[in-house]
């Protein structure tokens, strides 16, 4: 094993996105709603949670390159059917920064979890997904690959059902 060389590249500007779902019964998201939830704000917990993930992310996933982050954008709703999750993470370095957003999606997805656990049942982690794109990557060696010829989104191809 060995961390990929990236000294050659160029600085450009990355930006990356994830999303996660935590589906629940109504049940659990009126509480949320109502504020009920007796380990506190769950929303603040989780874009607390993410935030600090995408920080120490090179801490958790082997081999993934400590860069510097500009920005880590959180926005959670509530839905009818639980929590959308989506963070977007920014930097201008020499590699992505799809491992920090992937890292705060699914950090606030188990905090959702968490925080829900010990008091109701039915509630799942049902989907993380990404998205990324190279905001003016275009200095030789940065590897910005072109987006998908339909124009759409690379999608994290797992599920991942807690329950």
């Amino acid at each position: 094993m060995k961390m990929i060389d990236v000294g050659g590249k160029e600085k450009t500007a990355r930006t990356a996105v994830a999303t996660a779902r935590v589906r629940m019964l109504p049940a659990t998201l009126r509480r949320i709603r109502e504020g009920r939830v007796e380990k506190g704000d769950v929303l603040a917990a989780a874009r607390l949670a993410g935030v600090m993930a995408a920080k120490r992310t090179p801490d958790l996933i082997p081999l993934c390159h400590p860069i510097s982050l500009s920005a880590v954008s959180v926005e959670l709703a509530l839905s009818k059917e639980g929590v959308e999750i989506r963070y977007e993470v920014k930097t201008v370095d020499r590699t992505g920064v799809e491992m920090e957003a992937l890292t705060a999606a699914c950090a606030a997805a188990l905090t959702v979890y968490d925080m829900l656990k010990g008091w109701i049942a039915g509630c799942r982690w049902s989907e993380c997904s990404w998205s990324t794109r190279a905001v003016d990557a275009a200095g030789p060696g940065s590897g910005a690959e072109p987006p998908p010829p339909d124009g759409g989104e690379c999608t994290w191809p797992y599920r991942w059902i807690l329950s």
